[in-house]
């Protein structure tokens, strides 16, 4: 009786004005998202899958065994949910070979000697041979940068691109896009003027000695030239050391690229009662970079995505339209899932209703952004905002923004897209690194973002967009 009561005074608050603020919501609703914050806490189902995917399967880099072991595995406890259709969806991805342990090294400084520094091959990284390369280093702040400088200063140097993350934004997310072309463009553009490898400062706040991994392309007509990334701390001894000498790097690094493997999004559903060719997606991305346990990016927010229809399947739910997981293979470095995906509904012509993403780790939750290419979006999320007051008590916000790299295939089809932001102070100390580990994720963290992205679902399915 006193857990009742206590249950009423938090409610109170919420439906007093409740004709007011969302007519069609009732304390009925109210407290079936309760009911599902509270299956969520107290089950442990989604950090016993996220413990078994990093324990048991480890680093799943798209290609490779782990990732074919993961796609078995997550598909087997879809098959054991009772849901209505479990099924994989091919398709062809990269599979990109790190090789043997990468080596920095700064040869024969006047004043320091010789330097090794931590680092790691970036995605998609051809190597250097097995003789590895030595070139003198040339520091750039960005790749404009290199535009001005031109061939006759950067041909046979190894370009350091040193630009650091900005402190400032409270969304590290914001910091992170403002820094990552030097990740993902820097080789192609520094081989456009002779370079002949590339070094790249990690993304990430921290001052640490974690280097970070992450996808890079190359450009057709360009050559192609070693790229690997060095930890902030080595980054800001290089940079020290450049401003009294100039220093001369060896890299030996043999990644490579291996051929195409068949591989698989893994897809299970509930099939809508009233609209079940509306289909709700809720969603992860099943591989991760070669290095650590990928805990947070994205084994997290697969069991979510898997959490949240078995949350409606154990109370009883049945949703109108039909929600479906989707386990996206080849996010980190290729999008090919996503965009599979995303072809395939435009030829079975199925109505995608909406599409939610989590890709931004197990941390609490904040709340969530949405895009769309429809006209009607405005109107749709103001419909959207008129029961999500229910979702407000929870400390949640929904506002207009991005949603996901593997749903925005999804955007030229109109489709409601909708990313979960957890918060974001801590994820860039482990994102595309070995310390992205199981320990790293708070269960109850974890498991507060399935109810949360379960009740957003729930209030899309019943009242609509």
């Amino acid at each position: 009786m006193k857990k009742i009561g206590l249950l009423i005074l938090v409610l109170m608050g919420a439906f007093g004005n409740l004709n007011a603020q969302a007519p069609k919501a009732t304390n009925e609703d109210a407290f079936f998202i309760r009911k599902m914050y509270d299956e969520a806490l107290t089950s442990n189902d989604s950090y016993e899958w996220l413990t078994f995917l990093c324990k048991k399967i480890g680093a799943r880099i798209s290609g490779s065994p782990q990732a074919a072991a993961a796609v078995n595995y997550t598909k087997q406890i879809l098959d054991t949910l009772s849901l209505d259709s479990v099924w994989l969806q091919p398709v062809m991805v990269p599979h990109w070979y790190r090789g043997e342990k990468e080596v920095v090294r700064i040869v024969g400084s006047k004043s320091q000697g010789d330097i090794t520094l931590r680092a790691l091959s970036l995605g998609n990284s051809i190597g250097t041979g097995p003789a590895g390369l030595t070139a003198e280093v040339l520091e750039v702040k960005s790749l404009d940068e290199l535009d001005q400088l031109g061939s006759s200063q950067i041909t046979n140097k190894i370009v350091f691109f040193n630009r650091p993350m900005d402190p400032r934004p409270l969304n590290t997310f914001n910091a992170y896009g403002s820094a990552a072309d030097q990740r993902s463009s820097g080789a192609a553009r520094a081989a456009k003027y002779g370079a002949v490898a590339v070094l790249v400062r990690s993304l990430t706040n921290q001052l640490d000695v974690h280097p970070h991994t992450g996808g890079m392309s190359y450009q057709p007509g360009i050559p192609q030239i070693p790229a690997l990334g060095i930890s902030t701390l080595d980054a800001e001894v290089l940079s020290d050391l450049l401003k009294k000498e100039s220093v001369n790097v060896y890299i030996r690094n043999t990644s490579r690229m291996l051929s195409e493997k068949l591989s698989y999004n893994v897809i299970g559903e509930i099939k809508g009662s009233a609209y079940p060719d509306e289909v709700i997606v809720v969603s992860g991305h099943l591989d991760s970079w070669d290095v650590g346990e990928g805990a947070h990016d994205d084994g997290s927010g697969c069991v979510q995505a898997m959490e949240v229809l078995y949350l409606f399947k154990k109370l009883g739910y049945k949703p109108k339209r039909t929600i479906r997981c989707v386990l996206f293979m080849n996010e980190e470095n290729g999008l090919r899932g996503g965009r599979e995906y995303a072809a395939q509904a435009l030829l079975a012509r199925e109505k995608h209703f909406a599409a939610i993403e989590s890709d931004r780790g197990g941390f609490t939750p904040r709340g969530f952004t949405c895009e769309s290419a429809n006209p009607a979006f405005e109107k749709q999320l103001k419909r959207l905002n008129e029961s999500f007051f229910l979702l407000e008590s929870y400390g949640l916000f929904l506002k207009p923004g991005g949603s996901g790299a593997d749903i925005g295939p999804l955007k030229p089809q109109g489709v409601f897209l909708v990313g979960f932001e957890p918060d974001s102070q801590r994820y860039f100390d482990f994102h595309h690194t070995a310390t992205d580990v199981l320990e790293a994720v708070n269960p109850r963290e974890l498991k507060l973002g399935s109810a949360s992205m379960a009740g957003l679902i729930y209030l899309m399915d019943k009242f609509g967009l």
